[in-house]
């Protein structure tokens, strides 16, 4: 257990003096037990703040960041952490599971300006575009597909039971983003079913957090131009409310690859002395020409995507903590597989209702929680699900004399139990999910998982854990057909059992993270051409999943000192291989089997003048698989390899304390490649824009 510093200024001192609490009783637990209890002090010091901050990675992790935090009250409640990677929250600094966490502050360093560019630092997370500036951009971990993922925001499960390939039509703007924690690895029983191979949540800020206005523009390549703004203020006692809003549009970096859209986003918190309260809405519209999205024989294929959703969610603080949250997510899809034409057109709307209830308490033994979620997912298609009797048909709105003729429903039901021990230096998770489907059967199945972590010495922490998952086929997967695809309806649910070691050591100059996986899948899906003449099929087989991963920071103005111009280089690398052990002989896979064999990713931050700073970012991947070559939009027998390539970023920013001017420059060499199928990647991209704050 580490001791709490806390730094205090008397009347009879004109110098800080420092109080050290290196145990709150003769348990070990103790420390843990205490949290979310009230402490009054004159005036909190940085370190104070390291250790009572309620962030995932906490106190090492920003002191390896080289950030400070700031608070100007006289009252700082020592609150829970939520960490991602558990039922009930715990403390990061003794949590039992790995969880890597991008920061706000990194974000501002990075000059991130999408949540996709985001995720590109992550050397385990694969982020696939079709174009450029994140848009049609499918996301995956760990060498898994884009539909084993969980995205949640605050903890609201963002799923599209349509498709994975519009899961990062995220309903938030990059200004209204406190951090991004990414859960690699099975996680079913924390984050629910569709936590296959991981989960990104995306945490806001609040208005504590933020200015009373930003306010961004850019403009560059291809005719793109972007704008974004958010406000946050306070409302009376314990309220706060934030708003945000963005627009972009582009010509495209590639052939039918235009895009337009905006999004909006908006929340209420209350933090008051008998419970928390969050109100969350977002939206997002997206217009784009869809290049090569189903083949490459349709090169103008267009598609509109529309994302909607609404969340409430309460936290009461008593012994017992209740945390009832309920949410609704609308997702609409209007595709053309010729772009003004009726010709392979398709209409989507799906719903997504869900209603859930965690309690958990802590007690002499530990912090249990118990809960339960009831999610019903709802579609209406003109090419996905059952067929409807012509009087059971829905009209679409805003599309005169088009209906939608299927649908497809299903419910889903789960159980779970956890119980955390903290003792001494270990922490001890496990739990249980018990899930039901009724789209599967009407039988319960069980999806156990134990976490540990142990704690030699203050710097290092040992992880390792064993955790069973499951996804359900989406509804694109089991109903589609085209005449280049054809789903299957008796796909069954993938399952998986994972294995997982990992090693972490943070200091103040330096933090490293190591982490090796096994997971062993069964009914794992992909969709398949059997022979070089075939169509898509969607079909299953079992997968052996291994992989490796580090990760190192160096804080290089804490190492040389700040008069020098170096402040931080990190790196990052995950290798990835995979086995099929038993499956149909196939000539191409579309998915699981087109992974990030190698990625490697390097950034340095450094100082070129006082207020001029850059950001340098060297990407090297090497993708496994192959695409289908076409020829005067007829596809041939060859297969061409994705192969290795290197991209080089850089982004300047000259900062001052209201505004900042930056300029961000993308695949600085001009390198061609191909990182998703028959689609030609953009060269150098350019950016430029301002950034206030008022």
């Amino acid at each position: 257990m580490q001791a709490l510093t806390i730094y205090y200024m008397s009347k009879s001192h004109t110098t800080a003096r420092a109080l050290t609490f290196s145990s709150f009783s003769r348990k070990g637990w103790s420390l843990f037990a205490c949290l979310h209890r009230e402490v009054r002090i004159g005036v909190l010091g940085v370190a104070t703040l390291a250790s009572a901050t309620p962030r995932l990675m906490a106190a090492s992790l920003q002191q390896a960041q080289g950030t400070d935090t700031a608070l100007h009250a006289d009252t700082l409640s020592l609150g829970q952490a939520d960490v991602s990677a558990s039922r009930a929250p715990l403390a990061a600094d003794v949590a039992a599971r790995q969880v890597l966490t991008l920061t706000h502050d990194d974000l501002a360093a990075a000059g991130v300006r999408t949540i996709n560019d985001v995720l590109k630092l992550s050397a385990g997370v694969d982020v696939r575009q079709r174009g450029g500036f994140g848009i049609q951009t499918d996301i995956s971990i760990d060498g898994g597909t884009h539909d084993q993922i969980s995205i949640l925001l605050n903890g609201v499960l963002l799923v599209n039971p349509q498709t994975g390939h519009n899961a990062a039509d995220f309903p938030v703007n990059i200004s209204d983003i406190e951090r991004i924690e990414i859960l690699e690895g099975a996680a079913s029983r924390v984050m629910g079913s569709q936590a296959f191979s991981g989960a990104i949540n995306v945490v806001t800020r609040g208005a504590h957090a933020a200015s009373p206005l930003e306010a961004m523009v850019e403009a560059g390549s291809y005719g793109t131009v972007r704008g974004e703004a958010r406000t946050a203020w306070r409302i009376g006692q314990g309220w706060s409310v934030s708003v945000s809003g963005s627009g972009q549009r582009s010509d495209g970096a590639v052939k039918n690859g235009y895009f337009k859209g905006t999004k909006a986003y908006g929340q209420a918190l209350y933090n008051g002395s008998d419970f928390n309260f969050q109100l969350q809405t977002g939206a997002t519209v997206n217009d784009f020409g869809a290049n090569t999205f189903y083949s490459a024989a349709y090169p103008n294929q267009w598609e509109a995507t529309r994302r909607y959703l609404i969340s409430a969610r309460a936290e009461s603080k008593g012994r017992v903590h209740l945390v009832p949250q309920v949410s609704w997510v609308r997702s609409l899809d209007h595709f053309q597989l010729i772009r003004s034409s009726s010709t392979g057109e398709n209409f989507h709307r799906g719903d997504v209702f869900t209603a859930g209830i965690n309690a958990w308490t802590q007690w002499a033994l530990g912090r249990t929680a118990v809960g339960a979620e009831l999610r019903e997912e709802v579609i209406y298609s003109t090419n996905l699900g059952r067929e409807l009797a012509a009087d059971q048909q829905v009209d679409i709105r805003g599309e005169e004399g088009h209906v939608y003729t299927k649908k497809d429903d299903r419910t889903n039901l789960s159980y779970f139990v956890e119980h955390n021990v903290v003792w001494r230096q270990f922490t001890l998770s496990a739990g249980v999910m018990a899930e039901r489907n009724n789209a599967i059967d009407s039988r319960f199945r069980f999806y156990p998982g134990v976490d540990l972590s142990y704690r030699p010495a203050r710097e290092w922490k040992l992880f390792a854990s064993w955790n069973r998952s499951l996804r359900l086929p989406s509804f694109t997967d089991l109903w589609y057909k085209s005449p280049t695809q054809e789903g299957n309806v008796g796909l069954r649910p993938e399952e998986c059992s994972a294995f997982r070691f990992g090693v972490d050591y943070v200091q103040s100059v330096v933090s490293l993270r190591f982490k090796a996986r096994y997971q062993r899948g069964t009914h794992m899906i992909d969709w398949v051409m059997f022979s070089p003449d075939d169509i898509y099929h969607a079909t299953s087989f079992s997968l052996d999943n291994y992989g490796l991963g580090a990760d190192l920071r160096l804080s290089l103005s804490q190492w040389w000192g700040k008069r020098q111009p170096f402040e931080r280089f990190t790196l990052s690398y995950a290798w990835t291989t995979q086995h099929r052990r038993a499956g149909e002989d196939y000539f191409k896979s579309n998915y699981a089997m087109e992974y990030l064999r190698h990625k490697l990713v390097l950034t340095l931050d450094h100082r070129i003048l006082s207020h001029l700073s850059a950001n340098w970012t060297l990407r090297l991947q090497q993708r496994e698989g192959a695409y289908l070559v076409y020829r005067d939009l007829k596809p041939t027998a060859e297969l061409r390899p994705y192969g290795t390539h290197a991209l080089l970023d850089c982004k300047l920013s000259w900062t001052m304390s209201h505004y900042t001017l930056f300029a961000d420059l993308s695949n600085l060499t001009n390198h061609p490649y191909y990182d998703l199928a028959n689609v030609r990647q953009p060269g150098f991209l350019a950016m430029a824009g301002v950034k206030v704050m008022l």
